[in-house]
């Protein structure tokens, strides 16, 4: 599950900007979110990084979470998950996490890295769903049961850090990918899935069943859909960048505009 697997797309990225890129070289702003040529890449057929999965969170607060000013549902970004699993006390992170005093849901994506000096460690991802109001902890793997005890660890830290005892529940019936990469596309298309129709489509009375069992999990198409709200938005930062500069082009002077930057979308 690393990410050195077939790469049935290398070499057309980008006919725009991609191919020109070295693998470390930014792609896209877009808000908090600096994705690089290399975390697009992972999207084509390889196992996501952080980065990648960060996006798709900030891409669901800003595009959906924003649309219902009144939840209070925290995504939590995978470097955060991963910290507050490795730290010993999770009291000593309050400053560095989000307030959940309010927090209905927290949603961690769960990575089996256990080396805190490797970056973009581990080899699988899982989806941690917690339901704050319930006191439950409700786990999706799709190479189950593979981060049960990382998913068990995460619970426990939670739990810790909300001052409430929380029930851990592992969803066997949760949908299995059918290859070695898929992973954490699963994660990116649940969390989506139980964010828009299971918890803010539902009514304040309604008890509303958490099972993934029986749904289908598209991850060929899940990854072309992520890929192409990406490159959607790096052809709208282009054209940002490009009516900028046109307004401040002089022929007195320089753009003030740095054509090496990235496409950026921050509002």
């Amino acid at each position: 599950m690393g990410r050195d697997g077939f790469h049935p797309f290398k070499g057309r990225v980008s006919r725009h900007f991609g191919d020109s890129l070295a693998p470390d070289d930014a792609y896209l702003s877009y808000y908090d979110i600096r994705l690089t040529k290399e975390d697009v890449d992972t999207l084509k057929n390889d196992w996501l990084t952080d980065n990648t999965i960060a996006f798709w969170e900030e891409y669901l607060e800003r595009e959906e979470l924003r649309k219902y000013p009144s939840s209070h549902i925290v995504l939590l970004r995978p470097s955060m998950a991963f910290m507050l699993m490795r730290t010993p006390d999770p009291l000593t992170l309050k400053d560095a996490l989000p307030n959940f005093t309010r927090t209905t849901h927290i949603f961690l994506p769960i990575n089996d890295a256990r080396n805190v000096s490797v970056a973009e460690g581990g080899s699988h991802w899982s989806l941690l769903l917690v339901s704050v109001i319930d006191g439950v902890a409700f786990h999706y793997d799709s190479l189950s049961p593979s981060n049960y005890n990382e998913a068990m660890l995460a619970t426990n830290k939670i739990s810790i850090l909300l001052g409430r005892p929380l029930r851990f529940m592992n969803l066997e019936d949760s949908p299995q990918q059918e290859n070695s990469s898929d992973c954490g596309v699963y994660v990116c298309i649940q969390m989506r899935h139980l964010l828009l129709k299971r918890l803010l489509s539902a009514n304040a009375r309604e008890k509303v069943s958490m099972s993934m069992g029986g749904k289908l999990v598209d991850a060929n198409g899940g990854r072309k859909e992520m890929l192409k709200t990406i490159e959607g938005f790096r052809k709208e930062g282009e054209r940002r960048r490009s009516t900028e500069e046109s307004r401040s082009s002089s022929p007195f002077g320089k753009s003030k505009t740095d054509s090496r930057s990235p496409p950026r979308i921050d509002s």
